[in-house]
């Protein structure tokens, strides 16, 4: 037998050999009894930073990369013109209750003119009585404090329409002064900073964006079940995670949505028998205090695996498997950032 037969006949046993190997040992890529999965990529809604109104990037605090907490200030916009509207506002609102004060004395002189009219008018019935007075004059006092109740509804109409102005004018200096809160942009939760839009001193359309953050509080992965395991998951069922980059690790994670819909799946749905059926779209969150505590780890656009566990006819579920269970997940956080 001439050596090239001999390489031949080795190489054919060798890949006989390996096939063997992979029919009998290989782990079946099928999941476990109990459990179903799905391929998806970890994912987190991004947040755009926008003023209300247009106006000048006065600052921004914050660079591409840098973590934020709520509160933490983002971006200023400029707010001169605005602060002098605000001193306007101020003098409105002094002008305004020094109207009221002028109606109010004016009210109290009305009251007075009112009294002073009754009372002669009383003294001149009591007169008229006695013959002492004509008719003509008693008439003439009924007149004036006719008049007088009159001079005094209108003062009182005056002093209410001075006080619903002075309500008017705290209402527009109200507006103004948050118009100059808003003109600072905090960051609502827990984010990292992705793109910075603006820089200071360009001029940004009401709505215009300055910064995209990642929300760190809302990090996730979207998968498909098929039509035979969805109905076995519900809101609130235990799920793992199982990134590409760290196949030795799983993360713990909750179900916060799953599809009352079926759908033809996409086309990141990696096995052929299950792009030819209708899937249920499934959503699962990664809690926010595991992304906090691992947060410089944090990548988005990872792909990795979604595990659920399906729930039996009598309700039960499987324990987890060895290598399903979060290693990390009984740590101590690290500190918010």
């Amino acid at each position: 037998m001439s050596r090239r037969i001999i390489i031949i006949v080795v190489l054919l046993a060798a890949l006989l050999g390996f096939g063997a190997w992979t029919v009998l040992f290989r782990p079946s890529d099928l999941p476990p009894e109990g459990f179903s999965r799905g391929n998806g990529r970890i994912e987190a809604d991004l947040i755009d930073i926008s003023p209300k109104l247009a106006g000048r990037v006065a600052e921004v605090r914050v660079r591409e990369g840098d973590l934020v907490k709520a509160g933490d200030v983002l971006a200023i916009m400029d707010t001169a013109e605005l602060r002098a509207q605000l001193t306007r506002a101020d003098a409105g609102v002094a002008s305004a209750e020094a109207a009221v004060g002028v109606a109010a004395a004016q009210v109290q002189e009305a009251q007075a003119r009112l009294a002073l009219a009754q009372s002669e008018q009383a003294r001149a019935e009591m007169l008229s009585q006695r013959d002492v007075i004509s008719r003509e004059n008693l008439d003439v006092k009924r007149t004036e404090t006719q008049l007088a109740e009159a001079n005094l509804a209108a003062a009182e109409a005056t002093r209410l329409s001075k006080e619903r102005s002075v309500e008017a004018e705290l209402a527009a200096r109200s507006e103004i002064a948050e118009r100059i809160a808003d003109a600072t942009l905090h960051a609502s939760g827990p984010a990292r900073v992705l793109y910075r839009l603006a820089r200071p001193g360009e001029i940004v359309a009401g709505g215009g964006k300055i910064l995209t953050l990642i929300d760190l509080g809302e990090v996730y992965m979207e998968f498909f079940l098929p039509a035979t395991d969805a109905p076995r998951v519900v809101i609130g069922d235990e799920a793992r995670i199982v990134a590409d980059i760290m196949p030795d690790q799983s993360v713990p994670a909750t179900v916060i949505f799953v599809s009352p819909q079926a759908q033809f799946t996409p086309k990141q749905v990696e096995t052929l028998s299950e792009r030819e059926s209708l899937m249920f779209r499934v959503r699962v969150r990664i809690p926010s205090e595991f992304v906090l505590a691992r947060v410089d780890q944090v990548k988005t656009g990872v792909r990795g695996v979604a595990w659920v566990r399906l729930a039996a006819p009598d309700g039960t579920l499987s324990a987890w498997p060895a290598g399903l269970t979060p290693p990390l997940l009984g740590l101590p956080a690290k500190a918010t950032p």
